[in-house]
């Protein structure tokens, strides 16, 4: 497989990977959605979900060990179990049902609610602890469905953490969470016993390092307005993937 990578093909997942990753260091996801289309060009399928699952748990660790005390784990500590039970109804739903419409319509709430943010003000308001349902939930489902319930996640924790920093650690954490649990079920399916993998990580890895290393530099300049604009114009593009997938 690396063989058949020229050093221009090489050079283009490398930036490809360095720009999904400053995403990732900024708002604590979205590399996938970024750099998944790119890498489909050069790589196949089968290889990029194991992989980008692989460099993005590193990519969580790295940032869990530089500022994990900034997390806020009382939000942590409620999501995760509803992140783990809508991830097996998810799993359920996929091999049981055709989930196309539910992405279409998670796809239109999504870029409804990122439009509203982005051009309605609204006063500085905290959602109710009682949403951590819905979205802990939904979100679990649709990670679980199409690999894609991290910006509900940012939807709900924008409304409940004012500190951009503690906000885009705890959304790193949570993300981190969701991988690690793919990266075991890959593991025990034998998937990263092939060594081309572990090979092309190791080839991406210093891509991912200096991305999250621009974007969390980044973020520590930013206004929370400006900062808040990034979470939702990702939101936004989440969406409209969502809504161009069922459609094509």
């Amino acid at each position: 497989m690396i063989e058949l990578l020229s050093w221009t093909d090489i050079i283009v997942c490398l930036l490809t990977l360095f720009f999904a990753y400053i995403i990732f260091g900024m708002a604590g996801f979205g590399s996938a959605l970024i750099a998944g289309p790119v890498l489909a060009l050069y790589l196949p399928l089968s290889t990029i979900v194991p992989l980008l699952a692989l460099i993005d748990l590193t990519a969580a660790v790295i940032n869990v060990l530089r500022d994990g005390k900034k997390a806020d784990f009382k939000e942590i500590r409620y999501l995760i179990p509803l992140i783990i039970i809508g991830s097996l109804v998810g799993a359920a739903i996929l091999l049981t049902t055709r989930p196309d419409l539910l992405s279409l319509l998670l796809g239109v709430f999504a870029a409804c609610y990122a439009l509203y943010a982005l051009c309605w003000k609204k006063k500085e308001s905290r959602f109710s602890q009682h949403l951590v349902y819905p979205f802990g939930l939904i979100g679990g489902v649709f990670s679980a469905l199409f690999g894609s319930g991290g910006f509900l996640y940012a939807i709900y924790l924008s409304g409940r953490i004012a500190d951009k920093n503690t906000f885009r650690i705890t959304q790193t954490t949570l993300i981190g969470f969701s991988t690690l649990t793919r990266v075991i079920i890959f593991l025990f399916a034998g998937i990263y016993w092939q060594l081309e993998i572990l090979q092309l990580a190791l080839i991406f890895l210093p891509a991912m390092i200096a991305g999250i290393w621009l974007g969390r530099h980044f973020t520590l300049r930013m206004s929370k307005e400006r900062f808040m604009g990034v979470i939702y114009t990702i939101v936004l593009i989440s969406g409209t993937v969502l809504i161009y997938r069922y459609f094509a």
